[in-house]
């Protein structure tokens, strides 16, 4: 586990930098991207592999994963078979990504409705009225039938 002591002095290392105004290189590692796309569509490699053509197999579908920089024509190729653009695998950064979706949580503006516009109370007050009021409706049926059943034996 790591301390927030040492958490800060990370930060500050790594946001060093931005303090000195030197661009930081951002290393795009398009073989992960590759991977993570797959991973996420549920496509095996044999089957990108298959995909690809007679050339490929799955042991050179995982080296293909472990570059950082793949060439031009094969990104199109495989871009085509995952159905996404060439510049998503190019350009998808994992650190930014994480970025927006905790931002996106910790400011409750995430899929759940922290604040539903009614109160839950009065919903399972409803639903028990109804069923009070269905159990009251099956009982004046049962109520009928016994009497009309008593009529046709008399």
């Amino acid at each position: 586990m790591v301390d927030q002591q040492n958490f800060t002095k990370l930060c500050i290392v790594l946001k060093s930098d931005q303090f000195l105004k030197k661009p930081m290189q951002k290393n795009i590692h398009q073989g992960r991207n590759v991977k993570r796309f797959r991973e996420m569509l549920g496509i095996k490699q044999e089957v990108l592999a298959y995909e690809l053509g007679e050339d490929w197999s799955q042991k050179k579908i995982s080296l293909l994963e472990q570059r950082e920089i793949i060439e031009e024509d094969i990104l199109k190729q495989v871009s085509e078979i995952l159905r996404i653009p060439v510049e998503a695998i190019q350009n998808f950064d994992e650190e930014q990504a994480i970025t927006v979706i905790s931002s996106t949580f910790n400011d409750n503006s995430a899929v759940v409705n922290n604040n539903p516009t009614f109160h839950p109370i009065d919903k399972l007050i409803q639903l028990h009225e109804e069923k009070i009021a269905l159990y009251e409706r099956m009982l004046k049926e049962k109520d009928e039938m016994m009497a009309k059943l008593e009529r046709l034996i008399k």
